[in-house]
C-alpha cells in the first residue's frame, strides 16, 4: 500500500484506459500519458475512423503518431514502486455495473474484447464509460468539472461536422444546433442562443402542451363515456319502440299489418343511422385518445433527456398533433323519434278503436290518414316548413320602452316610453311582449334579430307582468324557457345553461307540445341544433321576446321565403 503522501502521485501516474500504474508509458503530442499496450489497443479499435485521438482530450492525430517510449517517467516510475507505488480500479457500485452490453445498451469506448455497458457518457470527453472506466472522472480533478449524463449512443452527432467542435449552441433562425465558430461565421446575423437557454424555453412550451394534452385526454374519455351511454339509449328507446309499436298494431289484425312492416322498418333505420354515427364518433375519440396518449409518453421521455442536443434534435421532429375532434359535434341527449313514434302509435290506436266502433266500413279509408302523425321531428328545413306557424305580437303586453311595427310582427327598444293605454296584460317594468297566439300543436318559426340583448322565450299565458323579479323575467321561473342571443345561453326556472354552439342572427323555433321537446336551430347554409330541452308543457304556449333598454336591439318574425338551408346537423 502507497504512503498517504503518495495518493496523489497514484492518480497522476495511472493510465486513464486501463486504470493502472502506467506500463511502457509514451506520450502523446497532446500531452497525456498512457501504456504503450492499451494506447495502440484503443487506436487499433477505431481503426476505422481514418484518424487516432487521445481518449482524454480527443484531440485526433492523423496519420497516427510514431510512439516511443518515455524513458524519463519510466525510469521515475521504476524509482517510486518500491515505496509502494500502485493504482487499482475501485470496486463497482452496483451489482450489474459490469454487465456486458447487449444489442440496445450503449457499450464501453475503452473496454477491449467484448465491451462492458455503459453506466455514463461524458458530454465533454464526447465518450462513454463503463464502472470500471468511469474512475478517473470520480478521481482526477481535471475530470470532475466534466458533464457526466445517462448512457447516450449518438454522442458523435454533437460535434459540429464543419469544425469539429461541440455544438454548445442554437440559431433559433435555421432551427438548427451548432457550435460557438459557426456562430462567429455562417450563423454571425442570425439570433442565436446557448442550448442550455433554448432547452429550458422549449421545455416550458413542452409541459404547457402536455399540461393540456393531458386535459383533452381526459375530455375525450369523459366524451366516450357520454357516447357509450347515448348508444345504449339509442338501443334501449329503439328496442322499446318496435315491442310497443308490435304489440299495438297486432291488435289492428290484417287491417295495419302493412303500415306495421313500414314503422318497423323506419325505426330500424334510424337507429341504424344513429348507432353508426355514435360508433363513428367513438371510434376518432379512442383514436385521438391513443394518438395523445402517445404523445403524452413521447413528451415525458424527452423531458427526462438530460443532453440538451438530443433534446433539441428530438424536439424539433417531433410531429404535429392531428385535428381535435371537437366536443360541439357530440350530442348528449337521447334521441327523441322512437318515444314519438310510441306516443302516436297510442293515438292511433284510440282514435282507429273509435272509428272501427262506429263505422266499420269506412274505418279503412280513414287508417292512412291517422298513420300519418307517425312522424319523427322534421330533418330537413322543407320538412320544419310544414309546421309552419305566422306569429304577431300582443299590444297589450308590450312594455313602454317597446315599438311595434310591421303588422305586428317586429320588435324593438325605445330610446323612451311611449304613452300607452293601461291594460292588465302589459308588462310593466320587464322589456317584453307575448304573441297572441297560444300554441299546442306541432309549430315551427323563424326570428330574426339584431343588437346585444335579444331573448327569444316561450312562456305561459299567466306569467307574472307586474316587478322586476324573476316572477317576470323569460326564463327565470317555472312558467317559461328563454334562449340569449347574443351571450349564447339558455335560461328556465332561473338556472342557465351555457351554449358552445354558432351566434346565429336567424333562430328557428321548433315546438312539439306533445312531445315535450322544444328545439332551437342556426338557419343559415345549414341548420344545426343550437339547444334542444324536454319538459312537460301543461298549457298553451305563447311566443315572448324580450329586448335590454341599454342597447339598440330589434327583433322580428321572418317569413318561410328566403335562404334554404341543408339538412339539419345535430
Amino acid at each position: 500500500m502507497a504512503q498517504p503522501g503518495n495518493e496523489m502521485d497514484e492518480d497522476k501516474f495511472c493510465c486513464s484506459v486501463c486504470l493502472d500504474v502506467l506500463k511502457e508509458p509514451v506520450t502523446l503530442p497532446c500531452g497525456h500519458n498512457y501504456c504503450l499496450a492499451c494506447i495502440r489497443g484503443s487506436w487499433d479499435q477505431e481503426e476505422s475512423r481514418g484518424a487516432s485521438s487521445c481518449p482524454q482530450c480527443r484531440q485526433s492525430f492523423s496519420p497516427r503518431p510514431v510512439l516511443v517510449k518515455n524513458r524519463l517517467l519510466a525510469q521515475l516510475l521504476e524509482e517510486l514502486r518500491p515505496s509502494g507505488l500502485h493504482a487499482a480500479p475501485d470496486a463497482p457500485d452496483a451489482p450489474d455495473a459490469l454487465c456486458h452490453a447487449g444489442p440496445e445498451d450503449v457499450a464501453c469506448d475503452f473496454c477491449s474484447g467484448r465491451k462492458l455497458k455503459a453506466v455514463k457518457s461524458c458530454l465533454t470527453c464526447l465518450a462513454s464509460y463503463c464502472q470500471q472506466h468511469l474512475q478517473p472522472h470520480h478521481r482526477v480533478a481535471s475530470f470532475k468539472r466534466h458533464q457526466l449524463v445517462a448512457p447516450c449512443g449518438q454522442l458523435q452527432e454533437n460535434v459540429c461536422s464543419a469544425h469539429g467542435e461541440p455544438m454548445k449552441m442554437f440559431c433559433r433562425t435555421d432551427r438548427q444546433s451548432i457550435c460557438f465558430l459557426c456562430s462567429l461565421d455562417r450563423h454571425r446575423d442570425h439570433d442565436t442562443a446557448s442550448a442550455a437557454a433554448e432547452r429550458t424555453e422549449r421545455q416550458r412550451e413542452l409541459e404547457v402542451s402536455s399540461g393540456d394534452i393531458q386535459q383533452r385526454i381526459q375530455a375525450r374519455e369523459e366524451d366516450v363515456k357520454l357516447l357509450q351511454q347515448e348508444l345504449e339509449d339509442i338501443l334501449h328507446s329503439a328496442d322499446t319502440a318496435v315491442r310497443t309499436t308490435e304489440s299495438i298494431f297486432l291488435e289492428l289484425l290484417d287491417l295495419i299489418q302493412r303500415k306495421l312492416d313500414d314503422v318497423k322498418q323506419q325505426i330500424r333505420k334510424q337507429q341504424e343511422a344513429e348507432s353508426s354515427r355514435v360508433q363513428e364518433l367513438q371510434r376518432k375519440l379512442e383514436q385521438e385518445i391513443a394518438e395523445l396518449k402517445k404523445r403524452q409518453e413521447e413528451l415525458k421521455k424527452l423531458l427526462h433527456t438530460e443532453d440538451d442536443i438530443q433534446f433539441l434534435l428530438n424536439c424539433l421532429s417531433l410531429s404535429l398533433l392531428s385535428e381535435s375532434t371537437e366536443s360541439s359535434s357530440i350530442r348528449t341527449c337521447p334521441v327523441r323519434y322512437v318515444q314519438d313514434v310510441t306516443m302516436a302509435v297510442s293515438e292511433v290506436r284510440e282514435k282507429l278503436q273509435t272509428i272501427l266502433n262506429s263505422n266499420v266500413f269506412q274505418a279503412a279509408a280513414q287508417v292512412d290518414g291517422l298513420l300519418a302523425d307517425l312522424q319523427p321531428e322534421p330533418r330537413t328545413r322543407e320538412d320544419f316548413l310544414k309546421h309552419w306557424r305566422s306569429i304577431t305580437l300582443d299590444p297589450n303586453t308590450v312594455n313602454s320602452y317597446m315599438a311595434l311595427s310591421q303588422k305586428n310582427r317586429k320588435a324593438q327598444v325605445l330610446d323612451k316610453p311611449q304613452t300607452q293605454v293601461n291594460h292588465g296584460d302589459r308588462f310593466l317594468e320587464c322589456c317584453q311582449v307575448l304573441s297572441t297566439e297560444g300554441l299546442i300543436e306541432r309549430s315551427y318559426w323563424e326570428v330574426q334579430w339584431a343588437g346585444e340583448g335579444v331573448c327569444i322565450a316561450l312562456a305561459y299565458r299567466n306569467i307574472s307582468r307586474v316587478g322586476k323579479g324573476n316572477d317576470c323575467k323569460f326564463g327565470h321561473n317555472d312558467r317559461s324557457w328563454a334562449l340569449h342571443c347574443h351571450h349564447r345561453c339558455f335560461w328556465h326556472n332561473n338556472k342557465q345553461t351555457v351554449l358552445t354552439g354558432p351566434r346565429s342572427s336567424r333562430v328557428g323555433v321548433y315546438l312539439d307540445p306533445r312531445a315535450g321537446s322544444l328545439s332551437f336551430y342556426d338557419v343559415s347554409d345549414a341548420m344545426t341544433l343550437l339547444h334542444r330541452v324536454q319538459a312537460s308543457f301543461t298549457q298553451p304556449l305563447h311566443v315572448g321576446l324580450r329586448l335590454y333598454y341599454m342597447f339598440v336591439d330589434s327583433v322580428e318574425f321572418s317569413e318561410p321565403s328566403g335562404s334554404n338551408p341543408s339538412d339539419v346537423n345535430n
